[in-house]
């Protein structure tokens, strides 16, 4: 098939409307029809990328396996298609000027002057078509952040007017819009959607697709109003109605035409129909379980659930794989007390101490992990999840009152928990961590985690900076917590384990960024099969 197809994927009226599962929808379609599909984003904001910012800020940072932190939208990505994204899958505008600056210092451009048209778009359209320059995928859906008329997005439109002029039906642009539901005189509003469109043409861009979001039936009037005010054809006004769960919406489109109609759109043939059964059997188990398991998942930015997105789907494909529904009660560490512990953690299936950096809400950790060692709860602890195990049984097994880590205090007797050696002297924050996928050795077959991988070897993406003392070691492991994963390359402790308890496990990786729909991530999979049976 000669040439790459470009799909791009905008936002009207407002932000959160769900480009990332319209675009992961979209591909999964596309993937099911034999088509090779990938997905990439486009941030408008100046950080280099997402792993500086504060959850509050961004949600979660999603980490790839070559180790580049980016957007949780990846995430999305990965757990529909089913295959791994890179540092290619994400750009943002402070790469953009950073790799157009380093090319000015280096007098790449000859002493011209430096502009926003033709530097900065051109610098653009290499970063969308590098994925397909590759030739490995047939279709390249790009995702742009935020909504038309942002002043941080115009590059970014610019550069797809350019390459629609430039690529002509090899590019096709999809825009995703709000028809709100006004209760009062219970009509739906297409107006939004006619000034966002409007907006979006005065850009120099008209849309191929429109996908409006709705929490009621769109019906056909409305579709030939939104065709005629919007120059889009009515068979390419597609519904996005509210869902129960994100994982109905590719069938959703499906039912709207949407593969069918892009393809048409872009001179590509319309292959069989998808294959989606092994995605149909997932969701009969999603939404039939035979069980009920409640996980305690204990964060600083709870309130915030996007700061564990990761984690909560990885929750729900192992509750499908267990024909479970697992209900998710969301812990804020900070709330969590000597005086309240057992009144805030009790009746719980298991418990999750969820990744992240800083002493606030440590002593929280600290005290959801005794609960669950002495109450007998599984326990999973997820980076510092595993570090906060580590202490908690230092002090309250091995009687090492003043046991730490190093982050929250430089100063203790006991650095149960140390800055990795290639971290010291770091001080620029910004990509310095370890990241992305490491090889794990499990030294242990009578091992929780090894009943869930069934393997001796694998590999697991990181994001941290501090790692398990080694010379504390024997002392753990003659008072009962095991490390049973060890780094073959630097005898980094990946994963501790407690083998007189129920199912209590640390990893120093994170498994919840290779979690997807169709293969579940084994150590939630054991986590959820051994708290149901709590």
């Amino acid at each position: 098939m000669p040439g790459t197809r470009y799909i791009f994927v905008t936002g009207g009226v407002t932000s959160s409307l769900g480009k990332g599962i319209l675009a992961s929808s979209l591909a999964k379609l596309l993937q099911a029809r034999g088509y090779s599909v990938t997905i990439q984003k486009l941030d408008p904001y100046i950080n280099i990328d997402p792993g500086t910012l504060n959850p509050y800020e961004h949600g979660e940072c999603f980490v790839t396996e070559d180790g580049a932190e980016t957007d949780l939208d990846l995430g999305h990505y990965e757990r529909f298609l089913n295959a791994p994204t890179s540092q290619a899958n994400n750009v943002t505008t402070g790469r953009i000027y950073q790799s157009v600056i380093n090319k000015e210092r280096r007098g790449d451009y000859l002493g011209k002057t430096v502009q926003i048209i033709p530097h900065i778009t051109d610098e653009i359209k290499r970063q969308i078509k590098f994925l397909g320059s590759k030739g490995k995928y047939d279709i390249v859906i790009t995702e742009i952040g935020g909504t038309v008329g942002d002043i941080e997005s115009l590059p970014y439109i610019e550069s797809v007017r350019q390459m629609k002029w430039e690529l002509g039906n090899k590019v096709l642009v999809i825009h995703l819009t709000l028809v709100p539901f006004l209760a009062a005189t219970g009509e739906l509003k297409t107006k939004p959607t006619q000034h966002s469109v409007k907006a979006l043409l005065e850009t120099g861009v008209q849309p191929d697709v429109l996908v409006l979001r709705t929490e009621h039936e769109i019906d056909l009037n409305i579709r030939k109003k939104v065709a005629l005010f919007c120059n889009v054809h009515i068979n390419a006004v597609i519904q996005s109605i509210n869902v129960s769960t994100i994982y109905d919406v590719p069938l959703k489109m499906q039912e709207e035409n949407l593969d069918d109609t892009v393809l048409k759109k872009l001179g590509l043939p319309i292959k069989d129909k998808p294959e989606l059964t092994a995605w149909n059997n997932f969701l009969v188990k999603l939404k039939n379980p035979t069980s009920e398991a409640e996980i305690g998942l204990v964060g600083k930015y709870v309130e915030l659930h996007d700061a564990y997105k990761s984690i909560a789907e990885s929750l729900v494909h192992a509750g499908a794989m267990n024909l479970c529904k697992v209900k998710i009660r969301w812990i804020h560490s900070e709330k969590i007390k000597a005086g309240n512990a057992d009144e805030v953690l009790k009746g719980l299936n298991g418990i999750i101490v969820a990744p992240g950096f800083g002493h606030r809400g440590m002593d929280g950790k600290i005290l959801a992990a005794r609960y669950a060692r002495e109450n007998n709860v599984p326990y999973l602890g997820i980076c510092l999840g595993m570090q906060v195990a580590v202490i908690e049984f230092a002090r309250n097994v091995l009687n090492l009152e003043d046991a730490d880590s190093t982050e929250m205090n430089p100063k203790t007797q006991h650095p149960v928990i140390d800055l990795m050696e290639q971290q010291k002297g770091i001080t620029n924050f910004g990509g310095t961590m370890r990241l992305g996928a490491y090889e794990c050795s499990i030294i242990s077959k009578e091992s929780n985690v090894f009943n869930a991988y069934n393997k001796l070897s694998v590999k697991e993406r990181h994001r941290h900076r501090y790692e398990f003392n080694n010379a504390y070691l024997k002392q753990y492991e003659d008072a009962g917590m095991k490390a049973v994963g060890i780094n073959p390359d630097t005898d980094l402790v990946e994963i501790m384990e407690i083998p007189g308890h129920k199912w209590f496990v640390g990893v120093q990786f994170h498994p919840e960024y290779r979690s997807t729909v169709l293969n579940p991530h084994p150590i939630f999979v054991d986590f959820i099969k051994n708290s149901l049976e709590q």
